[in-house]
């Protein structure tokens, strides 16, 4: 009685193992067939790119979504490599047409392989372009988002700069070749004229002040390796639950490192979905390029006002 049950229990399973196969087979031919569509081609953020630009400007389609369809491009959009400090990468180039900061609008463009300004951009956290500024001892942070002339020549409205040497990035999404989304962070150094007083860079730390709110940091952080890292916002004591969405999300993080001004943009988890009902606490993954102290700038909206605290954190 053993034997013939424990045959049967054998035929059983071997038709479902062939069920199984024949079931793989089926669905890895719809996979093949489904890939070599128009729509999948665009939809992979890993896609390898040619430097060349497509021509026009972003569609409303792609403006609130990745080539992961139905996520956020709060929480989902392709994130740089490097650190920031190339001016060129994968043939796309910042090309800046003012000289230094003693100017009242800033002027760049970003060129494709072929020295062709880039016209067609695709929106990161609602803007096509965000462009940053900071001097060489980290202080001076200004994150603006530039306008677009018809030939691609950006104009970035940067308030007066103490003198020194300071570094800009202009940060921004674009399709390669095959339609895939890539992220870049391409930066030069420019200067403001006049004598220069250096800051000492504060220590680390993980509280810090602005405008009367108190924001609190956590997490351990290594370099190249992506951790969770919270911000918390609170106010005479109180947590803060009346944030309000700035950039798609309730709090937008930039961090530069300390000496050769490498550039990081900590993503939010999920995005703003109420006004008037963020907090207290906002998660965000970090990815460092590189230990050492990081001047972490966190942007946050409450009541139509923007508010900037800056907190040293170090990175193992």
């Amino acid at each position: 009685m053993f034997f013939i049950m424990h045959v049967s229990s054998i035929s059983r399973r071997l038709r479902a193992a062939a069920l199984t196969a024949l079931l793989g087979l089926a669905l890895a031919a719809c996979t093949s067939t489904t890939a070599t569509t128009p729509a999948a081609s665009g939809s992979s953020g890993m896609a390898g790119g040619s430097g060349m630009s497509p021509a026009g400007t972003s569609s409303a389609a792609s403006s609130g979504m990745t080539g992961m369809t139905g996520m956020a491009m709060s929480s989902a959009d392709p994130m740089p490599s490097g650190g920031g400090l190339a001016k060129t990468q994968d043939g796309y180039t910042l090309k800046l047409l003012s000289g230094s900061l003693n100017t009242a609008a800033f002027r760049f463009e970003i060129l494709d392989s072929m020295g062709m300004a880039v016209t067609a951009f695709e929106p990161d956290q609602t803007k096509l372009m965000h462009f940053y500024l900071v001097r060489s001892d980290l202080t001076g942070y200004q994150h603006v988002h530039p306008s677009m002339a018809a030939g691609g020549v950006w104009t970035a409205p940067l308030a007066t700069s103490a003198p020194g040497s300071y570094r800009v990035y202009a940060s921004f999404i674009v399709k390669d070749s095959g339609g895939a989304l890539k992220a870049y962070v391409l930066s030069a150094p420019v200067s403001m004229s006049g004598s220069a007083t250096t800051t000492a860079l504060p220590a680390a730390a993980t509280s810090t002040s602005v405008d009367g709110y108190t924001v609190t940091v956590d997490g351990t952080l290594m370099a190249g390796m992506t951790r969770t890292f919270t911000v918390s916002v609170s106010k005479n004591g109180q947590p803060v639950h009346d944030l309000q969405p700035y950039l798609e999300t309730y709090a937008h993080l930039t961090a530069i490192h300390q000496g050769d001004l490498a550039f990081a943009h900590l993503h939010p988890e999920g995005a703003a979905a109420t006004a008037d009902a963020g907090g207290p606490t906002l998660t965000f993954q970090t990815a460092m390029p590189e230990s050492g102290n990081w001047r972490v700038f966190i942007q946050f909206r409450t009541a139509g006002v923007l508010h900037t605290a800056a907190i040293t954190v170090s990175v193992s």
